[in-house]
């Protein structure tokens, strides 16, 4: 059986991660590859119940930790019942955001101790890390501009504002320079065939894709 592999999209507001996703699915899948595509917080029933806690209501809804703590109980149901069964049979798994969120929204932006957050990603996660992580980034100014533009009722991380988003958009790059080894960061600015363009060399040259 071919081994599996786990790719996971992150970067802020309205970098275009979704579309991305598709494409590349649909790429892997151009191949002859199974292919899981996936979402966090969600991904399985239970994730998605949670989902629906986590991204609606008031910014201040939900505290940091609060918010932590939620997404590691959608994110451990996730990791059992769809992504180590994915992986487990050979399928690629590709997933719009994992643990690197709750690093950066929660984290960075939101203040959570990140010995807290060490600590739930060592214990819920049990090893299940990402293969290839690609990092999304924009402008802050540009991907809300983009985020307010869309379709849909989930604008709870939307509505926290300017500083928390330039925070956020610190936290991910500083995972991308701490990790560089997993983490690829993406140009999100341009036409989506460019950035199409941008994640799939990425993919062939960090996972050896055609092999």
């Amino acid at each position: 059986m071919s081994k599996g592999r786990f790719i996971t999209f992150e970067g802020g507001e309205g970098a275009g991660k979704s579309t991305q996703l598709k494409r590349l699915v649909a790429h892997l899948e151009a191949e002859g590859r199974e292919v899981v595509a996936t979402r966090e917080p969600g991904g399985s029933p239970g994730a998605e119940a949670i989902r629906e806690l986590v991204l609606k209501g008031s910014a201040d809804r939900w505290s940091p930790v609060t918010e932590t703590l939620l997404m590691y109980a959608a994110r451990r149901d996730h990791v059992e019942r769809v992504i180590r069964p994915g992986l487990a049979r050979g399928a690629w798994v590709i997933c719009d955001r994992f643990a690197d969120s709750t690093r950066a929204y929660q984290g960075a932006a939101g203040g959570t101790a990140p010995e807290l957050i060490a600590a739930l990603e060592t214990y819920i996660l049990e090893g299940t890390r990402p293969d290839l992580t690609l990092i999304f980034d924009l402008p802050v100014d540009v991907g809300l501009e983009r985020a307010h533009t869309r379709a849909g009722t989930e604008m709870r991380f939307e509505s926290k504002g300017q500083a928390f988003h330039e925070r956020l958009r610190e936290g991910f790059l500083a995972i991308a320079k701490a990790e560089p080894a997993r983490c690829v960061v993406i140009d999100a600015t341009g036409t989506l065939g460019a950035v199409e363009a941008r994640v799939w060399a990425a993919v062939i040259d960090r996972l050896a894709v055609h092999d």
